[in-house]
């Protein structure tokens, strides 16, 4: 069962992607109706990480976005001034929230919008690919690719504000 955190507390997120922590870090929580939760926090790694389309680095500042009913999360992503980088989107299970915090399951399916919506980029498709998630779970082979074709969908209709909340 999944419990619903109260705005202005801290908790932690763990990202877990084969069974394995691949991050954790902590957060705020900005809200949570039960269903859909938004936290915020500073860029999580120990370096700065340059994808090429765009660069991660200490004072960025991460508003994510995770459901409790849906295959996917969206992390806004801004400078320390507040300059809108763009929303990386991890295709993952259903989040879960319980004692030890926000845990999400990652897929390897990314999306990448740039802040003017101009660049779409799907990510990761040839790891998801060599998982072995099709043989091993075909069902949610089948709704990571769903999650991630309705994620680049709505940033080619013009962005993610509906889905968000506007803000």
């Amino acid at each position: 069962m999944s419990e619903t955190l109260t705005a202005g507390s801290e908790v932690a997120v763990r990202l877990v992607k084969a069974g394995r922590t691949k991050v954790r870090y902590p957060a705020v929580v900005v809200s949570d109706d039960g269903t859909h939760l938004v936290v915020r926090a500073p860029w999580a790694g120990a370096e700065a990480r340059d994808f090429g389309f765009v660069r991660f680095e200490g004072g960025d500042v991460f508003t994510e976005h995770y459901w409790r009913d849906r295959w996917y999360a969206v992390k806004e992503v801004r400078t320390a001034d507040g300059t809108l980088k763009g929303w990386y989107c991890d295709v993952t299970r259903p989040t879960d929230v319980g004692p030890e915090g926000v845990v999400v399951e990652d897929l390897d399916l990314d999306l990448w919008v740039s802040a003017d919506g101009a660049t779409v980029l799907r990510l990761d498709e040839d790891e998801f690919a060599a998982s072995g998630i099709e043989e091993r779970d075909p069902d949610a082979a089948g709704r990571a690719g769903l999650a991630l074709d309705e994620l680049e969908a709505l940033a080619h209709a013009g962005g993610f504000a509906e889905l968000l909340g506007a803000g």
